[in-house]
């Protein structure tokens, strides 16, 4: 199924948040209860239900544990994907032990970086790795998803050898634009321009 972007990005949102009703022990949500939540419009949540297909719509609204499971059918693939984080800094260690055991299907393998005090170390139950044998491992341990937290001044150089080994889809936490091959999916995440966006709304929105 091809869905755009923010589609995507909205069924993961309305995932997290019903696994947290879920577990509070509320069963059925309203798209109204769901839009508030996520700070948008009921119509774009009914609007995205009906692009994955899901019409379950009862009186009580959507069924919480029915919902999650249908975006999970859709998000997630059956055997799952490794996750690879390239830079075990500050910033690729804090990744690492954020986004570990968060998602069954999405499981991070291994962690790469250059510096000998940190190869060989197991990182929030993760191996670090040496990155001369980045391409070898990325191929040994089936690693479709790569994570990038290095200095800004290597990242396109490493992303040049990610795009050779069959990684698929690369998250740049860097704050270099990357230009890589089409059949590679691309998402760039820039903290720095995140927190100028909140600074810009407190500015203009002090009141």
């Amino acid at each position: 199924m091809n869905l755009p972007e923010k589609t995507v990005e909205r069924l993961s949102a309305y995932r997290r948040i019903l696994l947290v009703c879920l577990t509070g022990g509320k069963t059925h949500i309203y798209s109204h209860e769901l839009a508030a939540l996520n700070h948008i419009t009921a119509v774009q949540v009914r609007r995205d239900m009906m692009l994955m297909g899901f019409t379950s719509m009862q009186r009580k609204g959507y069924e919480i544990s029915e919902l999650i499971e249908a975006i999970g059918n859709l998000i997630d693939t059956d055997e799952g994907l490794n996750v690879a984080v390239i830079g075990a800094g500050n910033l690729g260690r804090a990744v690492t032990g954020y986004f570990r055991g968060k998602r069954s299907k999405l499981n991070i393998t291994a962690t790469f970086d250059v510096d000998p005090d940190k190869i060989g170390h197991v990182i929030a139950g993760v191996k670090c790795y040496s990155m001369d044998s980045l391409e070898q491992l990325i191929r040994d341990l089936q690693i479709s998803i790569a994570i990038l937290t290095v200095p800004p001044e290597n990242a396109r150089k490493i992303a040049d050898r990610l795009s050779d080994t069959g990684i698929r889809g690369i998250m740049n936490f860097t704050t270099v634009p990357l230009n890589i091959p089409p059949h590679i999916f691309l998402e760039e995440y820039d903290l720095i321009t995140s927190l100028e966006k909140v600074a810009f709304y407190v500015k203009y929105h002090r009141e």
